[in-house]
Order: C-alpha cells, then sequence, then structure tokens
C-alpha cells in the first residue's frame, strides 16, 4: 500500500483527524528548523525567511506605516512580530494572537571569554535561565549568536561542529555521585574546554570567531553567544513516534506558530492573525524583546493608527482580541508519576494541553478553555489538559504577563515534553503537527 500523501510543512491542514497517520512531513520540518536555529537571533531570522516565502514582507520601526492588507513582520533582537491584515480590514478588527518564545536555557559567553588552567584552554561562560546543568556535560557543544560590529550592523555566527566541551569528574575522583547525587558550582565546573595551551591570550575566541565569519581582525566590537548541542533532531523509538532535539522548549511552538500563520495568509478573515515570538522568557521576559515589555503593544496599536483608527478603535480591537500563549509544558513521567497531579496525565501524542493555574502562573480562565477547546474542534485535533501536583510549585509564561500587560484575554497551551530545560528533550512526533493545526484554526477565528 503506498504511503498516504502529508501535508506541506508550512502550511497546516485544517480539519486533521486524529485518525490520520503521523504526519512525518510537518515534524521533518520541524527538525530542520530546529537545526538552523541554535540561537534566538537565528530562529528570528529563519521564521522570517519563511513568511517571506509565504508573502510577507518586513516593515522597519523606524519608517512610517501604511494602511496596506497584506502580511508584514518587525524583527527586533531575538524577536519577532508578524501579522497578516486582510483586504478591508477596519480599524477595529480585533487580534487573535499567539505568543511563545524564542529563548532556552543555556551555557552564554562572558564579555571576557578567554580563560582557562592547567594546560586546558577555556571559554568563561554564564548559566542563562534554568538549565538541567547535567544535560550539558560530556556532550560536543558548537557556538552561535550574534555578533555587532563596529558599524554598528550585526552578523549571525553558527559553529556548528564540536568545538566546545564541558567534562565531568571521573567517577574515581567522586565515588559518591551515584549515591548522594552530582553536585555542580556554577562558577566553577561549568566552563568548557577548547583547546590546550598555557598562554590564554585576551580576545582569541573573538579572532576565531572573525575568522570563522570572513571579517578582519578587530572588527566585532560586541557579542551574544551561546553555546548548543551540535547532535541533531531525531526520531526515538521502536516506531520513531518520538522526536528528540534541542530548544523544543519552545521553537516547538514558534515553528508551529509560523507555519499556522503562513497558512491564514491570504485569507479572508474576521480578525487579524498575529505571531508574537519573544526573546528571554527563561529569565523573566523584562527587556525590549521580551513579553513584558513594549514590542507587542507597539506593533498592534500602530496597526490600528495605520489603519486610520483612535484610541477608540484601539481600545475596540484588544477588548475583542484573544492570545494563545504557546509553550512547552510536562508530560506525566513514567518514572516520577507521583510528581504529577494524579488526574492529569498529559500523554506524548495525546494532543495539545491546556494548561491552567488558579494561581495565575498560567492565564488560563473557563471562558479562555472555551476558546481553544473551539479550535481543536474545528480542526479535529484531541485536547489534553495539565496541572500541577498542589505539592509541586508551579512554573509560569508569557500568558500572565500578556493578559496583564495588554488587557487581552490570554490561554496557556503547549505541547507535552518530557526533559524540559535539557540540552535535549522528548516529545511525541505527531504533536506537533496538531498543535499547529490547532493554531491555524484559531487564527481564523
Amino acid at each position: 500500500m503506498s504511503e498516504p500523501s502529508r501535508p506541506s510543512p508550512a502550511t497546516p491542514t485544517r480539519g486533521a483527524s486524529r485518525t490520520q497517520p503521523f504526519h512525518r512531513g510537518h515534524t521533518d520540518d520541524l527538525m530542520a528548523f530546529l537545526s538552523a536555529s541554535p540561537s534566538p537571533y537565528h530562529a528570528v531570522a529563519t521564521a522570517a525567511e519563511r513568511l517571506e516565502k509565504a508573502g510577507f514582507t518586513q516593515v522597519d520601526e523606524t519608517d512610517a506605516w501604511d494602511a496596506s492588507s497584506g502580511g508584514k513582520y518587525v524583527l527586533r533582537g531575538g524577536a519577532l512580530i508578524a501579522w497578516y491584515v486582510p483586504e478591508g480590514a477596519a480599524p477595529h478588527t480585533p487580534f487573535r494572537i499567539v505568543g511563545a518564545h524564542t529563548d532556552s536555557p543555556n551555557l552564554r559567553v562572558k564579555p571576557r571569554p578567554d580563560t582557562g588552567a592547567h594546560g586546558w584552554r577555556q571559554v568563561a561562560v554564564e548559566v542563562y535561565g534554568g538549565p538541567l546543568l547535567n544535560s550539558w556535560l560530556d556532550r560536543d557543544l558548537g557556538l552561535a549568536g550574534r555578533l555587532t560590529l563596529r558599524d554598528g550592523t550585526t552578523r549571525l555566527v553558527d559553529v556548528d561542529r564540536p568545538l566546545l566541551r564541558v567534562p565531568q569528574l571521573a567517577i574515581h575522583l567522586d565515588r559518591s555521585v551515584s549515591t548522594d547525587g552530582l553536585k555542580l558550582d556554577k562558577q566553577r565546573h561549568l566552563q568548557p574546554v577548547w583547546g590546550l595551551g598555557d598562554d590564554v591570550r585576551d580576545g582569541d575566541l573573538i579572532a576565531f570567531l572573525e575568522q570563522e565569519s570572513g571579517l578582519t581582525a578587530g572588527e566585532v566590537a560586541g557579542w551574544d553567544l551561546m553555546v548548543h548541542s551540535v547532535e541533531p533532531p531525531a526520531y526515538l523509538g521502536r516506531d520513531r513516534d518520538l522526536l528528540a532535539g534541542p530548544r523544543m522548549d519552545n521553537l516547538l511552538s514558534v515553528h508551529a506558530g509560523t507555519a499556522a500563520l503562513a497558512a491564514a495568509a491570504g485569507r479572508d478573515l474576521p480578525c487579524i492573525p498575529v505571531l508574537a515570538a519573544f526573546d528571554h522568557e527563561e529569565n523573566g521576559s523584562q527587556s525590549d524583546t521580551g513579553a513584558d515589555g513594549p514590542l507587542l503593544g507597539s506593533v498592534l496599536e500602530r496597526s490600528v493608527f495605520a489603519r486610520g483608527g483612535s484610541l477608540e478603535d484601539r481600545a475596540r480591537a484588544l477588548a475583542g482580541s484573544v492570545c494563545l500563549s504557546s509553550d512547552t509544558g510536562h508530560a506525566v513521567h513514567p518514572n516520577y508519576a507521583e510528581r504529577h497531579d494524579p488526574t492529569h496525565h498529559p500523554r506524548a501524542n495525546g494532543g495539545p494541553i491546556l494548561k491552567v493555574n488558579v494561581n495565575n502562573r498560567y492565564a488560563t480562565d473557563g471562558s479562555g478553555r472555551a476558546v481553544f477547546a473551539a479550535a481543536c474542534e474545528k480542526a479535529d485535533v484531541p485536547l489534553q489538559t495539565f496541572v500541577s501536583n498542589n505539592s509541586m510549585p508551579c512554573g509560569t509564561t508569557i500568558g500572565p504577563i500578556t493578559a496583564a500587560r495588554h488587557g487581552i484575554r490570554t490561554v496557556d497551551i503547549g505541547v507535552a515534553i518530557l526533559s524540559m530545560h535539557s540540552a535535549r528533550e522528548l516529545c511525541g512526533a505527531d504533536d506537533p503537527y496538531l498543535l499547529a493545526n490547532a493554531l491555524a484554526a484559531f487564527l481564523e477565528g
């Protein structure tokens, strides 16, 4: 029997049945997206490239915006806001927003990166966010991010080959590690090695990156660099029904949101679909590119004003708007089931999860649940619910921040995964496709 046709990875198929076979094309495309996006700066560049192919055009924040319809996007650092204005949209037309974040917990290069001891050359790094530190040990690491040149322009850099390694102490020198647990000092134990030599000179790492990027010596004036695992994403399991890969928290949602927005473009919609991919969620969102910054509000307001709207129109548009804050959540762990709520056990490949916390760590309420349930029903996608065990602290997302900052009804959703905040995470291989279809149905209003 021939294999069923696959939907285009860039355009989720509306009405996808939960009984349909695993849609390998979409997940293959997610794997390519993860590999192309080792930093937030690469992630938004990759998403922008895909939106360009769908007919979107970049607008500059320093330019005057016009009332033209069509797809548009703004890039700022590691953040992207993209939206599609249907033909004839009124100034008070409400927005349908998919919110996500581009950053992941990792190790980031310090301002003076060159260090070392006892014949080892090392790179000085700082811990970003809340990574599972042990997952970065004994792993082949590359280096990626953004270089700022002396003329103020930026250049993306990606050394995607084994360059660094954080070596773990041998068990012979730490006999109790298997019984008492691994204890890591963030300052002393996480500095990766990248060569041999006693002569550690300031500027060696940046000079190496200048050479890698085809730049002249001394051209780089600043940098935002981070390490990443060079092991590519891969299908896992007897039936290849699992996906292992880096940065799925939360590039999985950025990829699904990009695909859903591209699918919505060109349709006659009653709303304006938006993708808001923010940076710095993992350390509180308080930056000019984070969800707690002014970027989204500024874009929405300028879109209203560009179409001839007033403050009254802006208020009407936001009052009728809805945001899905899409971020990964916790699948029930087979080895630690007692850590989960006993009546809420989200499973891999069980469809997207609705995330609920009555203490407002998630923004979902009953009316928000109805919105997402309707989108899942429209797309024929199964829906699960996540709530934390009462004895365990609950994480949070950009959802409550978005709701409080903009007064927009917000619903927290996502895909259930294992190994969250590891250098390599695990999810069901068809959940990304199901999420993208639910988001596409939501963006259509």
